[in-house]
C-alpha cells in the first residue's frame, strides 16, 4: 500500500507533485492500492478549499487514486493510540508550560535540547485530574532505549540514536495529535507498507517508527525519501523560485504530460528523454534515482513541452485557443519551432485572428491586399493564391511578401506562409482584416 500525503495549506508544490507521481508509478507497478490523504490536522494553517485543489491537480496528471480521507477524520482513534500508550507505561503526562521549556532549552546553551525529564513519574491517575482542573497538559512519548534504524532505498541503512528521537509529544493541549503521531498512527491503520516522499522527512521517519513499535505494529515499512529540487543557484527550491508551484507551472502554459515527464526523468537514469507516464510504468525503477539533489532547470522543461505539443492531438490543441478545429492544431505546431508553452501558442494565434495594424509602413500595401482578398474566390494552394494577389495588386512578389505576412499573422516573421495557407484558407475573410 502507498500514500501521498499533502496538506491543505497553500498551493501544491513542485516537489510534492513529484512525490505523488512517484508513489502512483509504484503502486500500479506493484499492483498495489495508491490512497490519498489529506493531512489536515493543523487547522490554524488549512486554507479553505485547497483540498479541492489537490484532487483537481492529481486529476489533471490521471493520478487515479483508490481512497482519498482527511486525517482529521481520525482524531478519536489519534486519541484513543495516546491513551492506550499512557496506560500502557509507554507515554507520560507532561504539565510543562512553554516558558519552563524555553528556561531549559536556555541553561542547555550550544548542546542539543533534550527534554529535561521533569514529568516522567507523573503518575497516569493524575489524567481524570488534570482535565477536572483544566490544567494544559500534553501527553508525550517515552524516549527509546535503543537506536532506530530506517531501510532507506535510497539513502540505504540510516540508524539514528536514542537520543536524538527524545521524548516527544504525540497529543497537544488542544487534543489534537502531532504531525508525527498523527501519520504513524494513520499509515498503520491504512497498511502503509511503502513510504516514498522527500529527504525533508528524514528526521521524521525514526520517531514514526518508533511510535508504530510502541504501538505494536510489526509490519516492515520500506522508505525512500527523494533528495531535494534545487534552483539554478544550487539552492533547495522555496516559495521565492516561481517553479517551486504547480499552480504557476500551469499560468505558464506548461501541460501536465511535460511537466510529469520531467519530473520523472529529474534526478534518474531513464532509457529516452520524452516519454508519457504510461510509457514510464513499463520501465521505471525508483533504485535508479539518484542520491543526489536534482537542479530544476525550466529550459529542459521548456523543450518536453514543446515535444509533448508536437504529440497532442490537433483538435484538442485547437480547443485550448476556442476552436474546435484540426487545421487551427497544425497552425499552431507550426510555431513550435519559436514557442514552447500553450500561452506563447496562443499569443501567436491570437496575433493571426485579431484585427491587424494598418498604420505601419505596410499598411497601404496591406489595405489592398484586404480587398482583394474579400473579394478573391476560395483558391486552394497558396502558389494560386499568391499569383491571384500579383496578378489584381500589381505588386512584385518581393513587394508582397512583407504586407501578406502581416496580413495573415499580425508578425513580420514566422513560419513560411506556404505552410500557413492550407490551414487558415477557411478563416481567410476573419484573418486579412
Amino acid at each position: 500500500m502507498l500514500r501521498f500525503a499533502p496538506s491543505p495549506t497553500g498551493d501544491m508544490h513542485t516537489e510534492s507533485l513529484r512525490v505523488a507521481i512517484l508513489n502512483y508509478m509504484v503502486a500500479r507497478q506493484r499492483d498495489e492500492p495508491f490512497i490519498v490523504r489529506i493531512e489536515d490536522t493543523d487547522k490554524e494553517r488549512n486554507i479553505e478549499g485547497k483540498d479541492t485543489e489537490i484532487l483537481q491537480i492529481l486529476e489533471k496528471f490521471a493520478l487515479k487514486h483508490d481512497s482519498v480521507f482527511h486525517q482529521s477524520e481520525h482524531l478519536n482513534i489519534h486519541q484513543t493510540l495516546a491513551i492506550r500508550l499512557l496506560e500502557e507505561g509507554k507515554a507520560f503526562i507532561c504539565t510543562c508550560t512553554p516558558e519552563q521549556l524555553e528556561a531549559d532549552k536556555a541553561e542547555a546553551e550550544n548542546t542539543a535540547y533534550r527534554y529535561s525529564g521533569k514529568c516522567f513519574e507523573t503518575d497516569k491517575e493524575t489524567l481524570k485530574r488534570l482535565r477536572e482542573e483544566k490544567t494544559p497538559f500534553v501527553i508525550r512519548i517515552k524516549k527509546p532505549d535503543h537506536d532506530i534504524v530506517n531501510h532507506d532505498l535510497i539513502k540505504g541503512d540510516v540508524a539514528t540514536e536514542a537520543g536524538e528521537v527524545d521524548s516527544f509529544v504525540i497529543l497537544k493541549a488542544d487534543g489534537t495529535p502531532t504531525y508525527n503521531f498523527a501519520c504513524a498512527c494513520d499509515d498503520m491503520l491504512s497498511g502503509v507498507d511503502f513510504i516514498i516522499r522527500s529527504e525533508e522527512h528524514l528526521s521524521n521517519t525514526p520517531r514514526q517508527i518508533y511510535i508504530k513499535q510502541q504501538l505494536g505494529y510489526e509490519e516492515e515499512t520500506l522508505y525512500a525519501h527523494l533528495p531535494a529540487i534545487l534552483n539554478t543557484e544550487g539552492r533547495k527550491m522555496g516559495e521565492g523560485d516561481d517553479a517551486f508551484s504547480v499552480k504557476w507551472l500551469f499560468e505558464q502554459g506548461f501541460i501536465p504530460d511535460a511537466i510529469a515527464n520531467y519530473l520523472i526523468l529529474l534526478g534518474n537514469k531513464t532509457p529516452q528523454k520524452v516519454f508519457t507516464l504510461p510509457e514510464a510504468l513499463e520501465w521505471f525503477d525508483l533504485k535508479k534515482i539518484s542520491g543526489s539533489p536534482a537542479i530544476f532547470d525550466i529550459d529542459t522543461l521548456r523543450f518536453l513541452n514543446r515535444k509533448h505539443l508536437e504529440k497532442m492531438d490537433d483538435k484538442r490543441l485547437s480547443m485550448v485557443f476556442g476552436f474546435a478545429d484540426e487545421d487551427i492544431g497544425r497552425l499552431a505546431k507550426l510555431y513550435l519551432e519559436e514557442a514552447s508553452t500553450l500561452n506563447e501558442l496562443e499569443a501567436k494565434i491570437k496575433a493571426v485572428f485579431s484585427p491587424k495594424d494598418f498604420s505601419g509602413e505596410w499598411g497601404e500595401q496591406m489595405r489592398l491586399l484586404e480587398k482583394i482578398i474579400a473579394q478573391a474566390p476560395m483558391i486552394d494552394t497558396f502558389d494560386l493564391f499568391k499569383a491571384h494577389l500579383i496578378k489584381e495588386s500589381g505588386l512584385n512578389e518581393k513587394q508582397l511578401f512583407k504586407p501578406l505576412r502581416i496580413l495573415l499573422t499580425g508578425a513580420p516573421q514566422g513560419p513560411e506562409l506556404s505552410e500557413i495557407y492550407p490551414y487558415i484558407k477557411s478563416y481567410l475573410l476573419e484573418v486579412a482584416s
